[in-house]
């Protein structure tokens, strides 16, 4: 069975503080977005969040640690844990967000909304953990607090991680028809096109059939109406 590590935000917080690996390296150990690591970094993120040691839970060999700092291309692996634990079970529903962060969240939503026109209501819901009613009513300007609202980054607020925005943002982008399918659908099928094509080039050829046959027909009456005129003189 599968396992994952524990706390990934607090792990990286730890590992920003006490080693030397690059941004890198821990973004993908903690399955976080370089740039979020940045962030955490630069004290733009994870604030207020203590930070945990992989190597006390068992996650991370001191060993694994070091030769990461001196091969900045190392990639670092989640250790065995020592006792199995079972999956838990996922729930369905809308991401969990702190108290603190809640009154952040119309914010998140509104910059979501002019960010990001192309997500889903289900996807900014599973982002910031809102409901419909609430991203309704800040996309038509009639929530309660829609005047002093204003436009912040939920990667920022730590509502959600990079990682997450950026799999809904490619995901809505493949679910978005194409433009330029939308234009061709206005011109004529390949089939049309094709066979008018071939009506004009083959529309020059059975002309001169058709005057042949002609020419042949009134040769063939003046032949006979000659040989008429012979026989009345014979006569």
């Amino acid at each position: 069975m599968a396992h994952a590590l524990l706390m990934p935000k607090a792990t990286a917080v730890w590992l920003v503080e006490n080693t030397t690996l690059t941004f890198e390296q821990i973004a993908e150990f903690c399955k976080l977005h370089p740039l979020e690591v940045k962030a955490i970094a630069d004290g733009d993120a994870a604030q207020g969040i203590k930070g945990l040691d992989p190597v006390l839970t068992g996650q991370l060999t001191r060993e694994d640690i070091e030769e990461g700092e001196r091969d900045p291309e190392r990639h670092l692996k989640l250790a065995d844990p020592k006792v199995r634990l079972p999956e838990p079970k996922s729930k369905k529903g809308p991401r969990y967000t702190p108290v603190s962060r809640r009154q952040d969240r119309p914010n998140a939503i509104l910059w979501l909304l002019r960010n990001h026109p192309e997500l889903k209501d289900a996807q900014i819901m599973r982002l910031v953990g809102t409901t419909k009613s609430t991203i309704q009513a800040i996309r038509d300007r009639t929530h309660w607090n829609a005047p002093n609202l204003q436009p912040m980054d939920p990667v920022t607020l730590g509502l959600c991680s990079q990682l997450d925005l950026d799999f809904e943002v490619q995901r809505a982008a493949k679910e978005k028809p194409v433009p330029e399918v939308e234009r061709g659908a206005t011109l004529l099928p390949a089939e049309v096109t094709t066979a008018e094509a071939r009506a004009e080039s083959e529309a020059p050829a059975r002309k001169p059939s058709e005057e042949l046959d002609v020419d042949a027909v009134f040769a063939k009456l003046k032949q006979l109406g000659g040989k008429s005129d012979k026989d009345e003189d014979k006569s």
